[in-house]
Protein backbone atom coordinates (compact mmCIF):
# COMPACT_ATOMS: atom_id res chain seq x y z
CA UNK A 1 0.00 0.00 0.00
CA UNK A 2 1.20 3.23 -0.86
CA UNK A 3 -0.18 5.60 2.28
CA UNK A 4 -1.49 8.64 1.62
CA UNK A 5 1.26 10.31 3.90
CA UNK A 6 4.38 9.27 5.86
CA UNK A 7 6.83 11.11 8.26
CA UNK A 8 10.15 11.24 6.96
CA UNK A 9 12.33 9.94 10.09
CA UNK A 10 16.57 9.78 9.65
CA UNK A 11 19.16 8.55 11.54
CA UNK A 12 19.87 11.94 12.72
CA UNK A 13 16.54 12.34 13.98
CA UNK A 14 16.92 9.54 15.60
CA UNK A 15 19.88 10.60 17.53
CA UNK A 16 19.16 13.63 18.27
CA UNK A 17 15.91 12.20 20.18
CA UNK A 18 17.67 9.71 22.00
CA UNK A 19 20.45 12.36 23.21
CA UNK A 20 17.58 14.47 25.05
CA UNK A 21 16.21 11.16 26.30
CA UNK A 22 19.55 10.23 27.90
CA UNK A 23 19.75 14.06 28.71
CA UNK A 24 18.62 15.46 32.50
CA UNK A 25 15.74 16.58 31.05
CA UNK A 26 12.62 14.77 29.60
CA UNK A 27 10.23 17.80 29.54
CA UNK A 28 10.42 21.86 30.56
CA UNK A 29 14.25 21.61 29.50
CA UNK A 30 16.66 23.71 27.57
CA UNK A 31 15.86 22.04 24.01
CA UNK A 32 12.13 23.40 23.89
CA UNK A 33 13.50 27.03 24.10
CA UNK A 34 15.90 25.62 21.18
CA UNK A 35 13.24 24.60 19.15
CA UNK A 36 11.54 27.44 19.67
CA UNK A 37 14.16 30.02 19.01
CA UNK A 38 14.98 28.02 15.78
CA UNK A 39 10.91 28.01 14.81
CA UNK A 40 11.11 32.18 14.97
CA UNK A 41 14.39 32.90 13.59
CA UNK A 42 13.09 30.29 10.52
CA UNK A 43 9.71 32.22 9.73
CA UNK A 44 10.50 35.36 10.54
CA UNK A 45 8.71 35.97 13.53
CA UNK A 46 9.47 37.44 17.04
CA UNK A 47 8.25 34.45 19.05
CA UNK A 48 7.64 31.33 18.76
CA UNK A 49 5.55 29.09 21.84
CA UNK A 50 5.70 24.98 21.93
CA UNK A 51 3.08 23.05 22.73
CA UNK A 52 1.71 19.77 23.06
CA UNK A 53 -0.44 19.33 19.56
CA UNK A 54 -2.08 21.72 16.97
CA UNK A 55 -5.37 21.08 18.84
CA UNK A 56 -3.62 22.42 21.66
CA UNK A 57 -2.31 25.72 19.92
CA UNK A 58 -5.47 26.43 18.34
CA UNK A 59 -7.07 26.49 22.02
CA UNK A 60 -4.38 28.71 23.25
CA UNK A 61 -4.09 31.12 20.96
CA UNK A 62 -8.01 31.82 20.87
CA UNK A 63 -8.03 32.26 24.58
CA UNK A 64 -5.33 34.59 24.12
CA UNK A 65 -7.45 36.53 21.91
CA UNK A 66 -10.09 36.65 24.24
CA UNK A 67 -12.58 34.82 22.15
CA UNK A 68 -15.53 33.90 24.30
CA UNK A 69 -19.13 33.41 24.63
CA UNK A 70 -21.06 35.25 22.08
CA UNK A 71 -18.70 36.14 20.09
CA UNK A 72 -18.98 35.13 16.34
CA UNK A 73 -15.76 33.69 14.51
CA UNK A 74 -15.63 33.12 10.72
CA UNK A 75 -13.94 30.46 9.14
CA UNK A 76 -13.81 27.65 6.48
CA UNK A 77 -15.78 24.32 6.47
CA UNK A 78 -12.93 22.69 4.50
CA UNK A 79 -10.20 21.93 7.36
CA UNK A 80 -9.93 19.42 10.10
CA UNK A 81 -12.42 20.37 12.90
CA UNK A 82 -10.21 20.89 15.21
CA UNK A 83 -9.98 24.18 13.67
CA UNK A 84 -13.81 25.13 14.81
CA UNK A 85 -13.89 22.63 17.41
CA UNK A 86 -11.40 25.22 19.64
CA UNK A 87 -13.91 27.92 19.00
CA UNK A 88 -16.75 25.97 20.15
CA UNK A 89 -14.21 24.85 23.36
CA UNK A 90 -14.04 28.79 24.34
CA UNK A 91 -17.66 29.66 23.44
CA UNK A 92 -16.99 31.15 20.67
CA UNK A 93 -19.66 30.48 17.17
CA UNK A 94 -17.82 29.89 13.95
CA UNK A 95 -19.11 31.29 10.66
CA UNK A 96 -18.49 29.15 8.13
CA UNK A 97 -17.84 31.15 4.49
CA UNK A 98 -17.60 29.78 1.35
CA UNK A 99 -14.31 28.37 -0.14
CA UNK A 100 -12.71 29.31 -3.82
CA UNK A 101 -12.70 26.54 -6.22
CA UNK A 102 -9.17 27.67 -7.39
CA UNK A 103 -7.53 27.10 -4.55
CA UNK A 104 -10.25 25.47 -1.79
CA UNK A 105 -9.19 28.17 0.84
CA UNK A 106 -11.74 30.32 2.30
CA UNK A 107 -13.06 32.59 -0.55
CA UNK A 108 -12.00 36.08 0.78
CA UNK A 109 -14.16 38.11 -1.16
CA UNK A 110 -16.90 36.32 1.16
CA UNK A 111 -15.98 37.32 4.40
CA UNK A 112 -17.05 40.80 5.04
CA UNK A 113 -20.75 40.01 3.95
CA UNK A 114 -20.72 37.37 6.95
CA UNK A 115 -19.27 40.35 9.34
CA UNK A 116 -21.70 41.51 12.04
CA UNK A 117 -20.98 43.55 15.21
CA UNK A 118 -20.80 39.79 17.54
CA UNK A 119 -17.41 39.39 14.79
CA UNK A 120 -14.09 39.05 17.11
CA UNK A 121 -11.97 37.37 14.39
CA UNK A 122 -11.20 35.59 11.10
CA UNK A 123 -9.44 32.01 10.88
CA UNK A 124 -7.89 31.37 7.84
CA UNK A 125 -6.77 27.52 7.09
CA UNK A 126 -3.31 27.45 4.64
CA UNK A 127 -5.49 24.14 2.68
CA UNK A 128 -2.93 21.72 1.59
CA UNK A 129 0.23 23.85 2.16
CA UNK A 130 -1.03 26.74 0.28
CA UNK A 131 -1.30 30.04 1.70
CA UNK A 132 -4.90 32.13 1.33
CA UNK A 133 -5.04 35.95 0.64
CA UNK A 134 -3.62 36.99 3.85
CA UNK A 135 -3.11 40.63 2.67
CA UNK A 136 -6.60 41.18 1.93
CA UNK A 137 -7.66 39.27 4.64
CA UNK A 138 -5.28 41.52 6.98
CA UNK A 139 -7.06 44.46 4.93
CA UNK A 140 -10.69 43.38 5.88
CA UNK A 141 -9.95 42.78 9.61
CA UNK A 142 -8.49 46.21 9.82
CA UNK A 143 -10.90 47.64 8.72
CA UNK A 144 -13.38 46.10 11.06
CA UNK A 145 -11.00 46.18 14.03
CA UNK A 146 -10.95 42.01 13.94
CA UNK A 147 -8.38 39.39 14.89
CA UNK A 148 -6.57 37.19 12.17
CA UNK A 149 -5.26 33.98 13.47
CA UNK A 150 -3.91 31.91 10.50
CA UNK A 151 -4.68 28.12 10.69
CA UNK A 152 -0.99 26.92 9.11
CA UNK A 153 -1.02 23.78 10.31
CA UNK A 154 -0.20 22.56 6.85
CA UNK A 155 1.87 25.29 5.28
CA UNK A 156 5.43 25.65 7.33
CA UNK A 157 7.73 26.34 4.76
CA UNK A 158 5.05 27.72 2.81
CA UNK A 159 5.55 31.44 1.27
CA UNK A 160 3.38 34.36 0.59
CA UNK A 161 4.34 37.23 -1.15
CA UNK A 162 7.79 35.76 -0.54
CA UNK A 163 6.90 35.95 3.01
CA UNK A 164 7.06 32.91 4.92
CA UNK A 165 3.92 31.42 6.41
CA UNK A 166 4.49 32.17 10.43
CA UNK A 167 5.99 35.46 10.10
CA UNK A 168 2.62 37.08 11.17
CA UNK A 169 2.80 40.21 8.88
CA UNK A 170 -0.57 39.84 8.23
CA UNK A 171 -2.03 37.98 11.29
CA UNK A 172 -1.64 38.35 15.33
CA UNK A 173 -1.28 34.54 15.77
CA UNK A 174 -0.27 31.78 13.73
CA UNK A 175 -0.65 27.98 14.26
CA UNK A 176 1.62 24.91 13.56
CA UNK A 177 0.91 21.35 14.02
CA UNK A 178 3.83 18.89 13.77
CA UNK A 179 1.31 15.77 13.36
CA UNK A 180 3.30 12.79 12.11
CA UNK A 181 2.26 13.48 7.82
CA UNK A 182 2.99 17.19 9.14
CA UNK A 183 5.59 19.02 6.83
CA UNK A 184 7.87 18.17 10.00
CA UNK A 185 7.05 16.05 12.95
CA UNK A 186 7.68 15.56 16.24
CA UNK A 187 5.06 13.12 16.54
CA UNK A 188 2.72 14.94 18.24
CA UNK A 189 3.05 18.92 18.74
CA UNK A 190 2.27 21.89 17.62
CA UNK A 191 3.45 25.86 18.22
CA UNK A 192 2.09 29.56 18.04
CA UNK A 193 3.77 31.98 16.03
CA UNK A 194 3.97 36.02 17.50
CA UNK A 195 5.07 39.03 17.07
CA UNK A 196 2.97 40.54 20.02
CA UNK A 197 4.85 40.42 23.16
CA UNK A 198 1.56 41.01 25.61
CA UNK A 199 0.76 37.37 23.41
CA UNK A 200 3.22 35.36 24.15
CA UNK A 201 3.67 35.95 27.14
CA UNK A 202 -0.11 34.92 27.89
CA UNK A 203 0.81 31.58 26.01
CA UNK A 204 3.67 30.85 28.05
CA UNK A 205 1.66 30.95 30.86
CA UNK A 206 -1.23 29.22 29.69
CA UNK A 207 0.85 26.39 28.19
CA UNK A 208 1.50 25.50 31.87
CA UNK A 209 -1.71 25.73 34.17
CA UNK A 210 -1.85 29.75 33.79
CA UNK A 211 1.31 30.25 36.20
CA UNK A 212 3.92 32.15 35.49
CA UNK A 213 7.45 33.41 37.93
CA UNK A 214 6.85 37.19 39.46
CA UNK A 215 10.14 39.55 40.01
CA UNK A 216 10.97 37.53 43.32
CA UNK A 217 11.03 33.88 41.04
CA UNK A 218 8.06 32.61 42.73
CA UNK A 219 5.42 30.94 40.76
CA UNK A 220 1.65 32.51 40.86
CA UNK A 221 -1.01 31.54 38.87
CA UNK A 222 -3.44 34.21 37.75
CA UNK A 223 -5.40 32.09 34.86
CA UNK A 224 -7.05 28.97 34.56
CA UNK A 225 -4.64 27.34 32.12
CA UNK A 226 -3.35 23.84 30.76
CA UNK A 227 -0.99 21.43 30.95
CA UNK A 228 -0.23 21.58 26.71
CA UNK A 229 3.83 21.17 26.90
CA UNK A 230 6.03 19.39 24.61
CA UNK A 231 8.68 17.13 25.79
CA UNK A 232 11.91 17.92 25.39
CA UNK A 233 12.45 14.82 23.59
CA UNK A 234 10.07 16.02 21.45
CA UNK A 235 11.83 19.63 20.86
CA UNK A 236 14.94 17.56 19.63
CA UNK A 237 13.41 15.74 17.44
CA UNK A 238 11.61 18.65 15.93
CA UNK A 239 15.40 21.04 16.17
CA UNK A 240 16.25 17.94 13.70
CA UNK A 241 13.17 17.95 11.28
CA UNK A 242 13.26 21.99 11.05
CA UNK A 243 16.83 21.66 9.43
CA UNK A 244 15.58 19.65 6.83
CA UNK A 245 12.15 21.65 6.28
CA UNK A 246 13.17 23.46 2.81
CA UNK A 247 14.58 19.57 1.30
CA UNK A 248 11.45 18.24 2.55
CA UNK A 249 9.09 20.95 0.77
CA UNK A 250 11.24 20.63 -2.47
CA UNK A 251 10.64 16.84 -2.85
CA UNK A 252 6.94 17.94 -2.06
CA UNK A 253 6.97 20.02 -4.76
CA UNK A 254 8.59 17.61 -7.12
CA UNK A 255 6.03 15.24 -6.55
CA UNK A 256 3.44 18.09 -7.34
CA UNK A 257 5.28 18.26 -10.79
CA UNK A 258 5.21 14.41 -10.95
CA UNK A 259 1.41 14.53 -10.98
CA UNK A 260 0.82 17.37 -13.38
CA UNK A 261 3.55 15.40 -16.05
CA UNK A 262 0.96 12.31 -15.14
CA UNK A 263 -2.29 13.97 -15.07
CA UNK A 264 -2.86 17.05 -16.91
CA UNK A 265 -3.86 15.56 -20.16
CA UNK A 266 -6.97 13.53 -18.69
CA UNK A 267 -9.96 15.45 -18.43
CA UNK A 268 -11.93 13.77 -16.41
CA UNK A 269 -9.98 14.93 -13.70
CA UNK A 270 -9.18 19.13 -12.08
CA UNK A 271 -5.76 19.04 -11.09
CA UNK A 272 -4.71 21.62 -8.08
CA UNK A 273 -2.71 24.08 -9.05
CA UNK A 274 -0.20 27.13 -7.57
CA UNK A 275 -1.84 30.50 -6.82
CA UNK A 276 0.12 33.56 -7.97
CA UNK A 277 2.31 34.73 -5.64
CA UNK A 278 1.86 31.96 -3.89
CA UNK A 279 5.11 29.09 -2.99
CA UNK A 280 3.32 26.28 -1.70
CA UNK A 281 4.35 23.54 0.60
CA UNK A 282 1.99 20.89 -0.72
CA UNK A 283 1.10 18.94 2.11
CA UNK A 284 -1.71 17.63 0.17
CA UNK A 285 -2.58 16.79 -2.89
CA UNK A 286 -5.88 17.04 -3.96
CA UNK A 287 -7.79 16.65 -7.35
CA UNK A 288 -11.51 16.57 -8.26
CA UNK A 289 -13.40 14.43 -10.32
CA UNK A 290 -15.12 16.53 -12.91
CA UNK A 291 -18.57 13.62 -12.26
CA UNK A 292 -18.89 13.57 -8.87
CA UNK A 293 -20.55 10.05 -9.62
CA UNK A 294 -16.85 8.66 -10.70
CA UNK A 295 -15.09 10.14 -7.21
CA UNK A 296 -16.26 7.43 -4.82
CA UNK A 297 -15.38 4.80 -7.89
CA UNK A 298 -12.67 5.90 -8.20
CA UNK A 299 -11.48 5.79 -4.48
CA UNK A 300 -12.50 2.24 -4.72
CA UNK A 301 -10.57 1.07 -7.50
CA UNK A 302 -7.65 3.37 -6.10
CA UNK A 303 -7.39 1.02 -3.07
CA UNK A 304 -7.80 -2.23 -4.24
CA UNK A 305 -4.34 -1.37 -5.92
CA UNK A 306 -2.97 -0.53 -3.03
CA UNK A 307 -3.22 3.11 -3.39
CA UNK A 308 -3.80 4.90 -0.38
CA UNK A 309 -6.19 7.30 -1.44
CA UNK A 310 -7.64 10.07 1.27
CA UNK A 311 -10.42 12.56 2.09
CA UNK A 312 -9.53 16.08 2.97
CA UNK A 313 -12.45 16.66 4.32
CA UNK A 314 -15.78 16.02 5.29
CA UNK A 315 -17.05 20.22 5.51
CA UNK A 316 -17.02 20.74 9.31
CA UNK A 317 -20.85 21.38 9.41
CA UNK A 318 -21.89 18.31 7.83
CA UNK A 319 -20.62 16.23 11.06
CA UNK A 320 -23.21 14.70 12.80
CA UNK A 321 -22.50 17.00 15.50
CA UNK A 322 -22.47 20.21 13.97
CA UNK A 323 -25.67 19.36 12.26
CA UNK A 324 -26.92 18.71 16.13
CA UNK A 325 -25.66 22.06 17.53
CA UNK A 326 -27.68 24.28 14.55
CA UNK A 327 -26.11 23.73 11.37
CA UNK A 328 -28.02 21.29 10.04
CA UNK A 329 -29.59 23.68 6.56
CA UNK A 330 -25.84 24.91 6.16
CA UNK A 331 -25.04 24.68 2.45
CA UNK A 332 -22.05 26.33 0.85
CA UNK A 333 -22.26 26.10 -2.87
CA UNK A 334 -18.49 26.13 -3.73
CA UNK A 335 -17.86 23.47 -0.36
CA UNK A 336 -20.39 21.43 -1.41
CA UNK A 337 -18.74 20.86 -5.23
CA UNK A 338 -15.47 20.33 -3.50
CA UNK A 339 -17.31 17.83 -1.02
CA UNK A 340 -18.53 15.37 -3.40
CA UNK A 341 -16.12 15.79 -5.49
CA UNK A 342 -12.39 15.88 -4.31
CA UNK A 343 -9.78 12.81 -3.96
CA UNK A 344 -6.51 13.28 -1.83
CA UNK A 345 -3.40 11.55 -4.03
CA UNK A 346 -0.40 10.25 -2.12
CA UNK A 347 1.82 13.11 -1.52
CA UNK A 348 4.99 12.77 0.64
CA UNK A 349 8.28 13.05 0.34
CA UNK A 350 9.16 9.52 0.20
CA UNK A 351 6.83 9.15 -2.48
CA UNK A 352 9.19 8.00 -5.52
CA UNK A 353 8.94 9.23 -9.15
CA UNK A 354 7.63 5.63 -10.01
CA UNK A 355 5.35 4.90 -7.77
CA UNK A 356 3.55 8.36 -8.92
CA UNK A 357 3.74 7.02 -12.97
CA UNK A 358 2.09 3.99 -11.29
CA UNK A 359 -0.75 5.87 -9.94
CA UNK A 360 -1.15 8.21 -12.71
CA UNK A 361 -1.34 5.20 -14.74
CA UNK A 362 -4.35 3.30 -12.77
CA UNK A 363 -6.32 6.57 -12.74
CA UNK A 364 -5.76 7.27 -16.41
CA UNK A 365 -6.91 3.20 -16.72
CA UNK A 366 -9.76 4.00 -14.46
CA UNK A 367 -11.60 6.39 -16.94
CA UNK A 368 -10.74 4.38 -19.89
CA UNK A 369 -12.56 1.73 -17.99
CA UNK A 370 -15.56 4.21 -16.98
Amino acid sequence: MIPYGRQNINKTDVSMAVKALKSDWLTQGPRVLEFEKALAKYCGAKYAVAVSNGTAALHLAYLVAALEKGDEVITTPNTFAATSNMLLAVGAKPVFCDISLDNYNINENEIEKLITNKTKAIVPVHFAGQSCAMKKIRNIAHKHKLIVIEDACHALGAKYQDNKVGNCKYSDMAVFSFHAVKPITTGEGGAIMTNNKKYYDKLISLRSHGIYKDKNGKNIMTSLGYNYRLTDFQAALGISQLKKIDFFIKERRNVFKWYEKELSTLKDIILPKEEKDIYSGWHLYVIRVKNKNNRDGLMKYLKQNGIGVNFHYPLVYTHPYYKGIGYKKLSLKCAKEYYNTCVTLPCHTLLSRVEVARIGKLIKKYFIIK
